[in-house]
């Protein structure tokens, strides 16, 4: 780190804040839907798919703006601010309608476009010097372990604020409560499941004790769980004003853009002909169209497996409860551990000439990805459907898997990600036409937007079929990826060369 530039750790830090915020977010978003509207999680996750898609689809347009106003701290400043608008607008209690909370997510989408790529590029012009141009791949490495430092903290941020507002209110969280509620006050709650489950959960978790109407319990735990929602909010409103002070306290060691119009023409691209740069773009599609579908699995983190999280994992470690969301820390924490891991084996490959191609590399990945949900279908296998779950008021603990399983499989997915993420914008780097450096990377973030824009499809499964049989389907879905890169791992080569 001592040999980086010296913008890098600023802008690592301000991008640390920014995670931090919205990975706060992330973390409690599926939930915090389902309990403040009493939708399930098929349409929970119509929402989360459309915001997530839009955030990729907006850097683009954020990107736009920054080459054309030829102001990137200027427009990383204004994705700070807009970002923070969101979350305030997300952290009023009174905000009830569902129109109003999707238009707060797509400011903090709009913000988030107008930061994220403009901040990454920012990063790469301080390796254009040609002192730093060495170190550009370890920088990008410490970059992106600070960006998962932001997000390992953040679950517990948000899920502390949430259950410190409940314990306030005289209550103590359970994971079932919410949805349980909203059937006794719609009226769908059998008289079985009143007097027996839902009657038991109230007085667990009700510090006054047993109460004794049950409609006056059931709204007045909801308001409480969804005003600690949405107070769990405010810590992204924190996170980004720290954000903002660091990057405004280092704004001068940044670069200035580089005027694109005085560019000059490398010879190697004057020898490209426009077969090669077809075989290229050919190339760089093939990978797009591969890494959709290791998106929509991958980022199943935050939806169907927090679902699963919710009604079929026992919440507790070592004895100690704890909350579906906590989960969401699992991934950020194998980033920063395993990254030094990964660099140091590609290392040791690298010095004794056996290290696989970029290619091989993401086809490997989609392999790991592959084998992660193999561990869910196994784990899940006669697990009962979640209709029938829902019927008898959720499971027992007793009848719940180890949360073992969920951290094994982030576990996994996380040594998928760090093969194929940061690899695959190597690729992208390697193998784009210089004047279309820009363009394509905006391609690969576009790939991510269409695996986003899928996501909604694992609630889907998750609610109308066996849950193994869900985890199957993701199961395909990668190892039918792996094979379809690994048939054209030497053409990529023979293109990358």
């Amino acid at each position: 780190m001592l040999k980086q530039p010296k913008g890098l750790i600023a802008a690592a830090l301000a991008n640390t804040g920014e995670r931090f915020g919205f990975y706060t977010m992330m973390a409690i978003l599926t939930l915090f839907l389902m309990s403040k509207f009493g939708i399930d999680g098929e349409q929970a996750g119509k929402i989360y798919s459309f915001f997530y898609t839009s955030i990729y689809i907006l850097a683009l347009v954020g990107g736009l703006i920054a080459d054309r106003l030829r102001n990137y701290k200027g427009t990383i400043i204004a994705g700070i601010l807009v970002m923070t608008l969101g979350y305030v607008l997300l952290m009023i209690p009174t905000v009830t309608s569902k129109t109003m909370v999707i238009g707060a997510l797509m400011v903090i989408a709009f913000g988030n476009g107008l930061f994220k790529g403009n901040l990454q590029a920012l990063v790469g012009q301080l390796y254009d010097n040609e002192t730093y141009a060495k170190l550009r791949d370890t920088g990008f490495q410490i970059f992106y372990m600070f960006i998962n430092v932001g997000a390992m903290v953040a679950p517990f941020a948000a899920v502390g604020v949430r259950n410190w507002w409940l314990r306030s209110q005289g209550f103590l969280y359970n994971s079932d409560l919410s949805a349980l509620c909203h059937q006794y006050i719609d009226g769908s709650m059998s008289p079985e499941v009143v007097s027996g489950r839902f009657s038991e959960l109230a007085a667990q978790v009700s510090l006054a004790g047993a109460p004794t109407d049950m409609g006056a319990f059931a709204t007045n735990y909801l308001t409480a769980f969804n005003t600690g929602f949405h107070y769990a909010f405010g810590v992204a409103i924190v996170a980004m004003l720290f954000s903002l002070v660091i990057f405004l306290a280092n704004k001068s060691k940044l670069p200035d853009p580089k005027s694109a119009s005085k560019a000059s023409v490398s010879k190697e691209e004057i020898q490209q002909d426009a077969r090669e740069i077809k075989q290229r773009l050919y190339a760089l599609f093939a990978v797009f169209a591969i890494v959709i579908f290791f998106w929509f699995s991958f980022h199943q983190n935050g939806l169907t497996l927090t679902l699963f999280a919710q009604d079929y994992t026992r919440l507790e470690i070592f004895g100690v409860p704890i909350s579906a969301e906590i989960f969401q820390s699992a991934n950020p924490i194998c980033v920063v551990v395993l990254t030094p891991v990964i660099i140091a084996i590609f290392a040791w490959l690298r010095n004794r000439g056996k290290e696989p191609s970029t290619p091989m590399k993401i086809a490997i990945g989609m392999g790991i990805a592959a084998f992660a949900y193999v561990l869910m279908v196994v784990g899940s296998l006669g697990l009962p459907r979640l209709a029938e779950v829902q019927a008898q008021g959720g499971l027992p603990a007793a009848e719940r898997v180890t949360p073992w399983l969920l951290v094994a499989t982030y576990l996994i997915l996380t040594v998928a990600e760090l093969f194929i993420s940061p690899l695959g914008l190597s690729f992208v780097s390697k193998v784009a036409p210089q004047k279309l450096q820009g363009l394509m990377q905006g391609c690969w973030l576009g790939a991510t937007a269409l695996g986003n824009g899928l996501l909604f499809l694992g609630p889907i499964l998750y609610k109308h079929i066996s849950i193994s049989a869900t985890w199957s389907v993701f199961v395909v879905v990668c190892g039918i990826s792996m094979f379809a890169m690994l048939a054209m791992v030497k053409w990529l080569e023979r293109v990358t060369k």
